[in-house]
């Protein structure tokens, strides 16, 4: 029996029920715990996901971002774990101007998002593990 607790920080929301989104992304079929995506591009996120909103220094939380920055972080953890390559990267942005868009957010809103992404996202979309942190 484990008596440490085993934890993930910078987490502000949580999926309640699953999340069905159709993406851009075909071809690729990914399998996590937290979320699927199939070579069609349905995309589900399952409940109990956790993630931090919309990133970056002038950004607000608003209803119009959030769906968008959940789809988006997933699809940037996903390549994260080598779940999808790299070359997901742009569709991955794209997706997060879609769906900010699809959720009321101003056009000229959502191109600053997608240029932000782009210009530095690289970083946060490159293989690496997840940092598990043990407390006593």
């Amino acid at each position: 029996m484990n008596t440490k607790l085993k934890y993930q920080e910078g987490y502000r929301y949580q999926v309640y029920e699953d999340v069905l989104v159709q993406t851009a992304l075909r071809g690729y079929t990914v399998v996590h715990d937290f979320f699927s995506l199939s070579p069609e591009g349905l995309l589900i996120i399952r409940r109990g996901y956790a993630w931090d909103g919309a990133s970056g220094r002038f950004t607000l939380q608003t209803k119009t971002n959030r769906r968008g920055s959940l789809v988006h972080d997933v699809l940037y953890q996903a390549m994260r774990l080598g779940l999808l390559p790299q070359e997901c990267f742009h569709a991955a942005n794209a997706e997060l101007r879609r769906i900010c868009i699809e959720d009321g957010m101003w056009k000229f809103r959502a191109d600053y998002y997608f240029s932000a992404v782009e210009k530095f996202g690289d970083a946060f979309a490159q293989v690496q593990p997840d940092v598990v942190l043990i407390a006593p």
